[in-house]
Order: structure tokens, then C-alpha cells, then sequence
């Protein structure tokens, strides 16, 4: 199961050049790609998941603060993948690591515990930038379905195990929403028209896509 760098700038919400210096050497990764760096990165679930989180904190805090809780993080001899944690930013942009029983404090005092106040849930849909809101990660539609076992990870009809964007391409090549079932029985045309309004959705995040 892996994710092209647009499919997981489209299900994170990181814009690409935002993956791109995530996962800088030269700067050091706030997250290397867990299938391969480079030539054409390519990110694993768990890396979407770290990603979503990533760019929530990124609302309330800056980038060096989130460099900072996680350079903490492991300190703290915490070395699983990111997206093995919980985090919350308070209101000061503090950054805390979230445990069943409370909150472990990231950036002004490490390792101090705190009352766990709220949460947001990372899988959630949530807004990002102006005209921007990335969708529920295991429902980017209410005719899609993202399941890691399922199609390696890729967005599919709910139910089935049709890809989005093949749907989405028979409607591109004249075949009218209404007569997608005809080719997979089962897809119905309010799941076609998700099909298509996701592949939308993905391409907005490739430039030369949107210009072509």
C-alpha cells in the first residue's frame, strides 16, 4: 500500500511544496516517507495519518515549534512512527503529546504532564486553507471509502472495490453517471459523481494538472 506525493498532499491537506520540504534532508525530515524518499516519494497510510496531524498543528503553531515537539518527542526515547501518536496544540501553540491518562507537555517543559483538556480527532474533516477542506480520511466522500486493506490504501466506490479514479475516467470519456453501473454494477450515479468530484479534488493539488 503506498500513496504518490499528490494523493497524499490530497489526503493530508499539505500542499506539495510543504511534503517537499517535510521531508528535506538538507533540513532535516520532519517526516521521510516510510516506502521510498526519493526518486518520487511515496508515503505509506501511517504517513498520511502523521501528515493530517502535521497540518492541524500547523493551524495553531509554527513549523519550528512542531520540529521542536518532535525532536522532544524522541528524546523522551518515544521512537514509533508518528502517526503511533496523539498531539494537541493549546492556545499559546503549545504543542503536548496526548496518552490515555493525560498530556505530556513538547515544547516548554519536556516531558512535564499536564491535564489533557481537548482533542481534535485527525481523521476528521477539517479546513485548511482558504476554499480548502480536507475531507474525512476513510470517507473523502459520502460515496467513497479509503481502507488500507482494500486496493492498497486508494480511494474506492464504498462497498466495492472499484478505484475512484477509473470511475472517474469513464465519466471523462463520455460514459454518463447513469451508466456506470452498467460497466460495474453496483456503482450508482451519486457514487460516480463522487468519483469524479474527488479525482477533481486530487488533481487541484498538481499545478500542471489544473492547467492542463
Amino acid at each position: 500500500m503506498s500513496y504518490t506525493t499528490r494523493m497524499a498532499a490530497a489526503l493530508s491537506g499539505a500542499t506539495l511544496s510543504q511534503l517537499r520540504h517535510w521531508r528535506s534532508p538538507r533540513t532535516g525530515p520532519l517526516l521521510a516517507p516510510e516506502i521510498k524518499s526519493t526518486p518520487g516519494a511515496m508515503y505509506s497510510f501511517r504517513d498520511v495519518l502523521a501528515l493530517r496531524t502535521f497540518v492541524r498543528l500547523r493551524q495553531d503553531a509554527s513549523l519550528q515549534r512542531i520540529r521542536l515537539a518532535i525532536g522532544n518527542l524522541r528524546n523522551l526515547g518515544e521512537i514509533e512512527h508518528l502517526a503511533s501518536y496523539k498531539f494537541v496544540s493549546d492556545s499559546a501553540s503549545n504543542i503536548q503529546l496526548v496518552t490515555d491518562e493525560d498530556a505530556v507537555d513538547l515544547v516548554r517543559h519536556p516531558g512535564q504532564r499536564q491535564l489533557l483538556i481537548s482533542m481534535g480527532d485527525v481523521i476528521e474533516p477539517f479546513g485548511v486553507r482558504a476554499g480548502v477542506l480536507v475531507p474525512h480520511l476513510l470517507q473523502p466522500r459520502n460515496h467513497l471509502a479509503v481502507d488500507p486493506d482494500t486496493q492498497g490504501g486508494t480511494p474506492v466506490i464504498a462497498d466495492t472495490r472499484v478505484p475512484y479514479d477509473v470511475v472517474a475516467g469513464l465519466i471523462r470519456d463520455g460514459v454518463v453517471p447513469e451508466r456506470i453501473g452498467d460497466y460495474y454494477p453496483g456503482v450508482t450515479a451519486s457514487a460516480a459523481r463522487d468519483a469524479l468530484d474527488f479525482a477533481r479534488y486530487v488533481e487541484s493539488y498538481d499545478p500542471a494538472t489544473r492547467a492542463a
